[in-house]
């Protein structure tokens, strides 16, 4: 058994958990998420907590335990307190601008860069940094990668588009005699 599913869910004030076959549904403060999972888990709600245990032992089902206790935890969490990523954005002439549900950066390419902001998210851009935030943990991470990856970090001068709690290792260049 998953070491998650042996605590249960505690579910905060203001927050109301719905059961409709393998759809969850989580209503809060900042929002509503709803999620259907695998027939494999079974929860249950008891006053203020939330319990999740396996429908049967099939060897296949246990991993998926533990991976439905942290899906419905970070819904629990999200409802409450917004997830977020800071991106810093590093190098000469490397910008980015959010307008409503747009997001425009130039990273040195010959074009500009412009993506649509997912429903849900939130994107506060400043000079040289980014906030996204959300209350899905998945779609901020998830829309976070996609825009590290139209410039990732260079090892030699540290331009690209890197998270704030990642730590790029310089290489040294070329040697002149």
């Amino acid at each position: 058994m998953s070491r998650l599913a042996k605590k249960p869910i505690i579910i905060p004030a203001k927050t109301e958990v719905t059961l409709s076959g393998d759809t969850v549904k989580v209503k809060g403060p900042l929002g509503e998420l709803t999620r259907t999972f695998p027939h494999v888990a079974e929860v249950k709600i008891e006053g203020s907590e939330m319990t999740v245990s396996l429908r049967d032992d099939h060897r296949d089902h246990k991993p998926m335990l533990g991976t439905v206790v942290a899906h419905i935890k970070n819904m629990v969490a999200g409802v409450n307190t917004l997830f977020e990523k800071k991106l810093f954005i590093e190098g000469v002439g490397y910008k980015a601008d959010a307008q409503g549900s747009k997001l425009n950066m130039s990273l040195g390419y010959s074009h500009p860069v412009n993506l649509d902001i997912p429903e849900g998210l939130t994107v506060k851009t400043e000079k040289g940094s980014m906030i996204i935030s959300g209350i899905n943990k998945e779609l901020v991470g998830a829309f976070s990668a996609k825009v590290r990856s139209y410039r990732e970090p260079e090892p030699y001068k540290g331009k690209g588009i890197r998270y704030s709690d990642e730590v790029i290792r310089r290489k040294q260049g070329k040697k002149t005699s």
